[in-house]
């Protein structure tokens, strides 16, 4: 009885520390900081409107990165393979945003966040949470995934890491992408939800 409490207790508690929403692959468990305006992703699963999420957030984390250069990409967990109808639809990811060559900052500002930067727009410019009106509703779990580049801000992105970001947006396999692009395991996550 006790071995099966503490197993338990041990299966909650990794749940718990990941930032990542379950059943997702890859898994992290050191939280990305994301702010839209005032409002911080303060918890994994927030609930947000399409309006707070408007415009592209500020990225940071609560202790200092080693590397020089960083990649950050956030994708749907729950779009449809329906746009004009999401309920005939089959439930699939889509790629929203991957911006290359952010910059950790070497002091943490007023909130304690080392802001990361990046002059960067793309591959994947900003493309804002914008999910339909649905019936019933339902929220959609945004996921934002924080890679170290390999090579810093020299790293060319291989062409088939390339063509997935283009051609592939709709259904995109994080999983493929990272390997395709030669990228290690993410760094930092965090999730928040918007409902159409």
């Amino acid at each position: 009885m006790k071995v099966s409490q503490i197993l338990s207790a041990t299966g909650l508690a990794a749940v718990s520390l990941a930032q990542t929403p379950p059943g997702f692959t890859p898994s992290v468990e050191a939280k990305l900081e994301v702010t839209f305006g005032n409002k911080a992703v303060s918890e994994p699963g927030l609930s947000f409107t399409r309006q707070e999420t408007s415009r592209q957030p500020t990225i940071g984390t609560t202790s200092p990165l080693n590397g020089t250069a960083y990649l950050w990409m956030m994708i749907d967990l729950d779009a449809s393979t329906n746009f004009a109808n999401p309920g005939a639809g089959q439930p699939a990811t889509y790629l929203h945003t991957v911006i290359r060559d952010f910059a950790p900052s070497t002091s943490p500002d007023a909130s304690g966040v080392y802001v990361l930067r990046s002059s960067q727009t793309g591959p994947v410019s900003w493309f804002p949470p914008m999910p339909p009106a649905e019936n019933p509703p339902h929220p959609h779990r945004y996921t934002n995934l924080l890679w170290e580049q390999p090579g810093g801000r020299g790293w060319a992105i291989p062409q088939s890491a390339g063509n997935m970001m283009q051609t592939q947006k709709l259904g995109f396999n994080v999983s493929a992408f990272q390997t395709a692009a030669g990228l290690a395991d993410p760094l930092r996550a965090v999730w928040f939800n918007v409902t159409g």
